[in-house]
Formats: C-alpha cells, sequence, structure tokens
C-alpha cells in the first residue's frame, strides 16, 4: 500500500529555519515527481515547492528563495529546507505525490485529497512561526 510518512516540523521564531522530511513507500519513488502543499487555518491548499523525477525544482512566488525541495531516491525521500521563516508560514504541511507541471497550475479545493494516480499525500505536519 502506499504511503508517505513526515517527520520534522515544530515551533520556531521568525528568521529561523525547519527541515521536514517525507519517506514513501509500496510505490516506485523514483518514476514520481514529488512536492509539499500548506494549509494554514484560514487559507486554501496552497502548493509551495516540488521536484520532478530528474531533479527539476520548483518553488511558489510566496517561498522562493528560502525554501528548496530535494530528494534522495536512494532512501525514498524528499526534504523541505524552509529557512528565513516568517509568521505567514505557518500552516500545515504536506508532502505529496504529484505531476509536478500540474501542480504549480492548478489550484485543488483541499490538501489530503487523492486527484489522481500518485497523488498520494502524507499525513501533514503542523509548522508555526513566532513573532
Amino acid at each position: 500500500e502506499p504511503r508517505l510518512e513526515q517527520s520534522g516540523g515544530g515551533s520556531v521564531q521568525a528568521g529561523g529555519a525547519l527541515r521536514l522530511s517525507c519517506t514513501a513507500s509500496g510505490f516506485t519513488f523514483e518514476d514520481s515527481d514529488m512536492g509539499w502543499y500548506r494549509q494554514g487555518p484560514e487559507n486554501e491548499c496552497e502548493f509551495v515547492s516540488g521536484i520532478s523525477t530528474d531533479g527539476t525544482t520548483y518553488s511558489a512566488d510566496s517561498v522562493k528563495g528560502r525554501f528548496a525541495t530535494s530528494r534522495d531516491n536512494t532512501h525514498n525521500t524528499i526534504y523541505l529546507q524552509m529557512n528565513s521563516l516568517n509568521p505567514e508560514d505557518t500552516a500545515v504541511y504536506y508532502c505529496a505525490g504529484v505531476i509536478l507541471k500540474v501542480a504549480r497550475r492548478a489550484k485543488i479545493p483541499a490538501c489530503g485529497v487523492r486527484l489522481y494516480q500518485n497523488n498520494y499525500w502524507g499525513q501533514g505536519t503542523q509548522v508555526t512561526v513566532s513573532s
């Protein structure tokens, strides 16, 4: 059964950094684009960063230059390095299998809803940034 297990997150002061991890099992990880979404308490589900199978990366304008996704195919894991965090980054963060060219353009109704074949989701992890 496909599964994405997230770790990391927590609370940090503005200007700090955190790293999220997401380890996949039950599907061919190296054949899947992967990415990170977030959903704040009053915000829609936002695609923030992702990485394709060939290592091409994407970051939304809201996090460009601060967040970066990387992948380790040996360990079936992706990472989200978040630097220069600010209170607006407070949200639940989800890793997901994606189609990167779709995810970077398409809005989705809610985080955690599987929309296509490889669109598996992690359990979500809270990131809280205090001012």
